[in-house]
């Protein structure tokens, strides 16, 4: 499935049904006056977001959408049925514009906001309506408002799903070269990337998500050292965070030491931070000595549940991914 970011759509609203030109015609009532309905309204074009999509790719090949139009009055004072409403749904993230004027017409953030883009026509008067003392038979109704077209320019504007989270070189740049086309620099920096990379990830079994290496954390980043609050803020945006450990780096003395440092500055900045949906990865399988350090890890922590990979072989890529989708999952459905 291809990940498309940009998608050019015209919507159009219903038309407004017209009013209904009739009069009452009954067995012994010879002048029965009119009784045109009302025509229907026109149904509304409503873009809403969801966190089932995560991209544009479903209106990549659909261009044009039309709500109902609204039905036309009748006699016996009936109106018409209202033209039915077409939601476009959205990922978050979208910028919707105008795309003759350029104009913003709705930044959409987070998932379940609703905008009506183009509201249908209204319904014309029936001929019942313009009864009057000095006009009892009035011939005449109103037609229906025609809906409005609009031509939208869509834009998501890249908001992570994931975010890559550990200690400077983790592997998380590494990481994110081999689940994504993402290309960020790699190497052993002594301190913390200075910009985040985003990627997207892509498989065979499911829509693709967005991938943000973040920068690696150092200690005091809740006060400003590093790039600080700018990371955390980052960090915020996401839904899910993987959080890489270096195993080639544990300290068989302690071996949470880093581990603990990087969840302390989370919940120093932001509590909600460290109860985000978290997966633990030990990153570096691959180098002498990393089984024994994962054991240490793992039963000093007393969690079992972590997953162990290689970002340099892929060893355990694909279950790491099968395990992110399922947190992704489980996320849009609560």
């Amino acid at each position: 499935m291809k990940f498309i970011d940009e998608a050019i759509i015209t919507v159009q609203s219903g038309n407004g049904g017209a009013g209904c030109v009739s009069f009452r015609r009954e067995r012994f009532i010879p002048r029965g006056g009119p009784d045109g309905g009302d025509g229907g309204r026109g149904g509304d074009i409503v873009l809403q977001t969801t966190a089932r999509k995560r991209t544009l790719y479903h209106l990549h090949h659909k261009k044009h959408f039309k709500a109902s139009n609204g039905s036309p009055g009748r006699g016996q004072n009936k109106t018409g049925a209202n033209g039915r409403t077409l939601t476009i749904e959205l990922p978050p993230g979208t910028l919707v514009a105008d795309n003759e004027t350029g104009e913003i017409i709705k930044d959409f953030v987070l998932p379940g906001e609703m905008f009506t883009v183009a509201s249908g026509g209204r319904g014309g008067q029936g001929n019942a309506r313009f009864k009057s003392s000095t006009n009892r038979a009035p011939r005449f109704a109103q037609p229906g408002e025609p809906g409005c077209t609009i031509p939208l320019k869509l834009e998501l504007k890249l908001l992570a799903d994931v975010g890559l989270v550990g200690l400077p070189n983790a592997g998380k740049s590494t990481l994110i070269r081999a689940i994504s086309s993402a290309r960020p620099k790699v190497g052993n920096y002594p301190f913390t990337t200075l910009t985040p990379s985003l990627g997207v990830v892509q498989t065979n079994w499911s829509e693709p998500f967005v991938v943000a290496d973040i920068p690696g954390l150092i200690e005091g980043a809740h006060l400003g050292a590093g790039l600080g609050i700018r990371f955390l803020r980052h960090i915020e945006r996401t839904r899910v965070l993987i959080h890489l450990v270096d195993v080639s780096t544990i300290d068989p003395a302690q071996p949470l030491k880093g581990y603990k440092a990087l969840m302390q500055e989370l919940e120093r900045f932001e509590t909600n931070l460290a109860v985000k949906p978290q997966l633990l990865v030990l990153n570096k399988m691959d180098l002498p000595g990393s089984q024994e350090a994962a054991d240490l890890f793992k039963k000093a922590l007393d969690r079992f549940d972590l997953l162990t990979i290689s970002a340099q072989t892929g060893q355990g890529i694909d279950q790491m991914l099968t395990r992110i989708l399922a947190m992704l999952d489980q996320e849009n459905a609560s």
